[in-house]
């Protein structure tokens, strides 16, 4: 069963939000639309939905209460944190079928526990929030990215966020310990115990993990956490290719487990970065046709320092020329300005070279530098004036492939040959045994194209999405 449509919707939709003001008063409900537009646009302004109102519980208790009444009346709630969904994953319905469930006001880290080593933190708790708040208690919690400043836990996990340090880490995924959430029925799930062992079934909180709201709505999680870093140094490298790029990652790994970062990058990028923001420059004095950024750390001031690491182990590299320069960090001040560059390219390349197809996408980690090149050159056969590139997490088989308009530009390229280019890029990505949706998920963005490219897996998707929430009322028009 399916939500009710039109003005049906909306009197069932205005019963929800009284209610939710009499049990939970005049906070937790948002119904000016001054308030609401801000929330109505996805984090690219690419989708633009309609909600009459924005439900903001904050406990889980709340949030229970909030379903549990969705449910018997058949309201669509779409949750919400920091909305910085980059496939439309968190912006309401354009028809208005569906009320905004914000999770910003359930903010609070819980508990940090140092022999654990875990931390259980609220969905609603920002990123960067997370990141101050374990660091005072000597520890860290190891992913980042670049919205860290507006991205919530919630959200981090709906999406199986990625980010840098996925590299030794891994995703969003393998950084979650436990999950509380509240299912399409009003019921909590309560997985915050921290078993080391549990063979009940199915576990509830690996569907949640990367299910972008569509099966439940996560209200807490026991995160895994790891010591400080003590230091750390970044080395920029000038190399040939990606398999060059990907000989170094490899030869990195093989002497030591305290590589985090491998990040790889056109030089084109790299000139449109220094082109277009102020204050930055090339960390080698010559150019070359590829760079990688390197990053390694100590937990402690017993280890070999970071700087002196990664001198060591590129010296070789340099000499046999699977590396043709280096320079590595000499303060914290020059590794963020390394990292600055890799975080400006999206913006710079937008700047630079105008309109682009943006595709994140993986394929097996091997097979990923002669993807790059071979994608590439396919799409520009295909699409003549083209000019296409990826840069990214060489080391994750994950990067962020771009079509760039070129000679075929126009105001409406996008909108013209957008959706074909993205269909070719999509099938040389499945083809080479890939993913469409590396880190960012699938949201309103990849829908058809999942369905196009795995309707076996969609018709699976949608067999648990059944089970789960019969009613539909779980993030409508999303994943599924």
């Amino acid at each position: 069963m399916r939500p009710l449509a039109g003005e049906a919707v909306t009197s069932l939709q205005d019963i929800l939000v009284e209610e939710v003001r009499a049990w939970f008063g005049d906070r937790s409900v948002l119904t000016d639309a001054g308030d609401i537009e801000p929330w109505l646009t996805d984090w690219r302004g690419r989708w633009r939905g309609k909600a009459t109102a924005i439900l903001q519980p904050q406990t889980t208790e709340e949030v229970a209460l909030i379903v549990a009444k969705a449910a018997d009346l058949g309201v669509a709630l779409v949750p919400q944190g920091g909305n910085t969904s980059m496939v439309g994953g968190a912006t309401p319905p354009e028809e208005g079928s569906a009320l905004i469930l914000s999770l910003r006001r359930m903010n609070r880290i819980r508990v940090i526990d140092h022999g654990a080593m875990r931390v259980v933190a609220e969905a609603g708790v920002v990123l960067q929030q997370l990141h101050e708040a374990v660091g005072e208690a000597g520890l860290r919690f190891p992913l980042t990215l670049g919205a860290k400043g507006s991205a919530t836990i919630g959200g981090l996990i709906s999406t199986n966020a990625g980010g840098t340090q996925v590299l030794r880490f891994g995703p969003m995924r393998g950084l979650v310990d436990g999950i509380e959430a509240i299912m399409p029925d009003g019921t909590i799930h309560d997985g915050l115990s921290g078993l080391k062992k549990d063979n009940r079934g199915y576990s509830l909180d690996q569907l949640l993990i990367g299910a972008e709201g569509t099966l439940g709505i996560i209200t807490a999680a026991r995160l895994k956490l790891y010591p400080a870093i003590h230091s750390r140094a970044v080395a920029w490298l000038g190399l040939d290719s990606p398999q060059a790029a990907l000989d170094t990652l490899r030869a990195l790994q093989a002497a030591t487990g305290r590589i985090e970062g491998f990040e790889i990058l056109p030089q084109e990028s790299l000139g449109a970065v220094l082109g277009h923001i102020p204050g930055t420059r090339s960390p080698l004095q010559r150019e070359f046709p590829w760079h990688a950024l390197v990053e390694a750390t100590a937990e402690g001031p017993e280890e070999e320092q970071p700087a002196e690491l990664l001198a060591r182990l590129l010296a070789p590299l340099i000499d046999q020329g699977a590396v043709r320069d280096a320079v590595i960090s000499a303060s914290e001040a020059q590794a963020e300005a390394f990292w600055r560059i890799r975080d400006s390219l999206s913006e710079a390349e937008r700047a630079t070279f105008g309109p682009a197809t943006q595709h994140d996408i993986s394929v097996p980690v091997e097979s990923m530098p002669a993807f790059m090149s071979d994608a590439a050159a396919e799409v520009e056969r295909a699409f003549p004036g083209t000019h296409a590139s990826g840069f990214g997490h060489l080391g994750d088989g994950n990067i962020h492939f771009h079509v760039r308009s070129g000679a075929r530009d126009g105001a409406d390229w996008l909108e013209r040959e957008g959706p074909s280019v993205s269909r070719l890029v999509h099938d040389l990505v499945t083809a080479a045994g890939g993913s469409i949706s590396a880190e960012h998920g699938i949201g309103q963005m990849k829908k058809d194209e999942l369905e196009r490219l795995a309707p076996d897996r969609v018709r699976h998707l949608r067999a648990i999405k059944a089970a789960l929430d019969p009613k539909s009322i779980m993030n409508p028009g999303k994943l599924v």
